[in-house]
């Protein structure tokens, strides 16, 4: 067998264990059950019956705020080496201009949490796959960082680790030669809280973000997704993101 074929089938391996155990990944950091729902116990799996989600009101989003992404580094670890083209990036502040008015929005963009995400469909290994309750994620053991999920992407929510890493936060394990992207931070999720950003961007004064379940139509991002106008960003490609946008 090839030395090519050995490591294909050796990651095969380690993503299979990893399903079953926990996998330390560096000293401190370990990945348990990565399709697990910790809220209702590590041997128990997300429900199809949950679809989380996030609106965004663009207008209550200022330009000069970046609580969101601060946040969010925080949070997951992410320490920027002073390289914008390659330094992680999970969520970023875009600036759009409406052609016909002048108009400009803050617009914050992170990985949308497709119903049918295309990075899922272009990875050789399975390595990016969605949960039942829609959140998509990235299997660190079986990444083989050939980073087609980036160019599938419609979003550029993706980033590619170029950099040795240390420090790393244990409930957010990263590794050089990998990709990653914005995990609606999962470990809080699972625990019955909600994503950095969300909590930041609220203790900033903004309240720009809400994050609920979208298929509970009594829950807060229910009740303002069928009192307002949202929209999805590219909805024309199908892919359904579970990101929604107010006064886009």
């Amino acid at each position: 067998m090839s030395g090519n074929g050995f490591d294909f089938n050796r990651r095969r391996f380690l993503g299979a264990a990893a399903a079953a155990a926990g996998v330390t990944l560096a000293p401190g950091v370990t990945l348990y059950g990565v399709g697990q729902a910790g809220a209702r116990g590590l041997d128990e799996p997300a429900s199809a019956e949950v679809r989380w989600g996030m609106l965004i009101d663009v207008n209550l989003c200022t330009p000069d705020c970046d609580a969101c992404v601060s946040a969010c580094a925080e949070e997951n670890g992410l320490t920027g080496h002073g390289r914008p083209a390659t330094d992680a990036q999970w969520i970023r502040k875009v600036g759009v201009r409406d052609p016909g008015n002048g108009v400009e929005k803050s617009v914050p963009v992170m990985c949308q949490h497709c119903a049918e995400p295309p990075c899922v469909d272009v990875c050789p290994t399975g390595a990016s796959f969605k949960r039942a309750d829609g959140i998509v994620l990235v299997d660190k053991h079986i990444c083989i960082g050939c980073r087609y999920c980036m160019l599938a992407c419609p979003y550029k929510a993706r980033s590619f680790i170029h950099e040795d890493l240390t420090d790393q936060k244990p409930h957010a394990p990263r590794g050089k030669g990998t990709v990653e992207s914005c995990t609606f931070c999962v470990h809080r999720v699972d625990a019955g809280g909600t994503p950095a950003c969300v909590e930041a961007c609220g203790s900033a004064g903004n309240g720009a973000m809400t994050f609920g379940d979208l298929n509970d139509p009594d829950s807060e991002i229910s009740r303002r997704v069928a009192e307002y106008a949202t929209r999805q960003i590219r909805a024309d490609l199908g892919v359904d993101p579970g990101v929604r946008y107010q006064n886009l």
